[in-house]
């Protein structure tokens, strides 16, 4: 701070320079802290768009893979069934060649 002397020789502080480099100072602050609220801002909403999009490339591999193991299932009861009945095809013929 600058010491300044009034009409009667006693020192006083002038504030106003130092007011002014405050002010100036501040409002870099201010701008600064926009700049960064901006920035932050964007990139929440970055992430929330990438979230959705994870949430939906999720979601649709989740369906095909829903849909691919209904179908192994099926597929499943399927080759059961032709197992029984080839069991009971080959228990047949050898209770036909036993009785022969």
């Amino acid at each position: 701070m600058v010491l300044k002397y009034n009409d009667r020789g006693h020192p006083y502080e002038d504030v106003a320079l130092e007011n002014k480099k405050l002010q100036t100072r501040l409002a870099q602050l201010d701008k600064s802290l926009s700049i960064a609220l901006e920035n932050v801002d964007k990139y929440q909403r970055h992430i929330e768009q990438v979230k959705k999009e994870a949430d939906q490339l999720m979601m649709n591999k989740i369906i095909k893979y829903e849909k691919e193991i209904n179908q192994l299932k099926a597929d499943l009861a399927l080759a059961k069934e032709d197992h029984q009945y080839d069991n009971l095809v080959h228990a047949n013929e050898l209770k036909r060649m036993n009785q022969k």
